[in-house]
């Protein structure tokens, strides 16, 4: 039996993001206190790195819908591939989750609290602003490091390791601050399981508007960057943009 290329897309999208999440708040649920902050980064950071070079060349290893507005926005993938991207990282997501949840709700005393979502103003965590800036500025910068490991002038074959080094130097500074989203997919994932208060999935907005914001401002700083990439390429090419472009232009001339 054989697969469209978009099916393809989907069931690769769809493990990765399994694999992100059973990996990434798996290792934070199962072994948290044993591995601490340094080994749930890793975790999250190897979890890339294995998957980019397995699903990769299948669907591009995004395995995060801000990852893939990206690539929607620089017309690096089609509107249909974006969209069966989506349904399976979320898909994907939620499969990892309920895996994770599986697990640990077999041990004796389990409690699900948190189940490692994001949040603010709880568990400890910072407030709305903080979170706000850190899921648009670190998005961002991954959104940029994705985007330069698919340009030209970029080593063959180290994509998956940069991307995966960058997710997790991400996690290293901002866990404390609200867990780490940068990935709309994962804390979905983790908020249906969570049992907190204030509920997980009444904060899961700004973990969905502020990493995707987060995508946009990535785009915009690559093009800043890159000089093979022109707004041209892009999905931003309209006339307010390359007003302000040219201005800008202007001004450094």
């Amino acid at each position: 039996m054989q697969t469209s290329e978009h099916g393809h897309i989907l069931a690769a999208e769809f493990i990765g993001t399994s694999v992100l999440v059973m990996g990434g708040p798996g290792a934070a649920i199962l072994a948290g206190p044993q591995i601490g902050l340094l080994g749930i980064s890793l975790a999250f950071g190897i979890s890339v790195i294995a998957m980019a070079y397995v699903i990769g060349p299948v669907s591009g290893c995004h395995i995060n819908p801000a990852v893939t507005l990206a690539m929607l926005m620089t017309r690096k993938v089609s509107t249909r591939q974006a969209v069966f991207s989506w349904i399976g990282q979320v898909l994907g997501g939620v499969f990892g989750a309920a895996v994770i949840y599986g697990i640990a709700s077999g041990r004796d005393g389990f409690e699900r609290g948190g189940f490692a979502s994001n949040g603010w103003d709880r568990d400890s965590f910072s407030g709305l602003g903080s979170t706000m800036v850190v899921e648009i500025v670190f998005t961002a910068l991954f959104v940029v490091i994705v985007l330069a490991t698919t340009s030209r002038r970029f080593a063959p074959g180290m994509g998956g390791l940069v991307a995966g080094l960058t997710l997790t130097l991400i996690h290293l500074v901002t866990i404390p601050v609200d867990n780490t989203s940068v990935n709309p997919a994962r804390s979905l994932a983790t908020a249906i399981f969570a049992d907190t208060d204030p509920n997980a999935l009444g904060q899961l907005w700004a973990f969905i508007v502020f990493p995707l914001l987060g995508s946009l401002v990535g785009v915009i700083v690559w093009l800043l960057i890159d000089q093979d990439f022109g707004l041209e390429d892009t999905m931003l090419d309209n006339e307010p943009f390359r007003d302000t472009r040219d201005a800008a232009d202007n001004l450094v001339d």
